[in-house]
């Protein structure tokens, strides 16, 4: 990953910038280059293709990060256990 020479990344510094996260600023470039991609295609259900997009692969990373322990996943996430395990089943998610 090129860096420059204050040791940042490019997304780095756009964040600092612009004062907004990395994670907005991945999320924002990845969003517009869907966008993009469409050529002009007016998209479906936009909201709920980012959001299972973005949901999954955030509950497989914090469980693992978790060691599969529920509890302190849920606690990480900010959600009950009851719901974390409602979306584990939701989306097939191994624990």
């Amino acid at each position: 990953m090129l860096k420059y020479a204050s040791g940042l990344t490019w997304l780095e510094s756009v964040a600092i910038k612009k004062n907004t996260s990395l994670l907005q600023q991945s999320v924002e470039q990845t969003i517009r280059k869907y966008l993009n991609d469409l050529d002009g295609e007016v998209p479906c259900n936009l909201f709920e293709t980012v959001m299972s997009e973005v949901e999954q692969p955030m509950l497989k990373t914090v469980l693992h990060h978790c060691d599969n322990n529920q509890s302190r996943t849920a606690s990480c996430l900010g959600i009950n256990r009851g719901t974390l395990r409602k979306k584990l089943k939701q989306y097939h998610i191994e624990h």
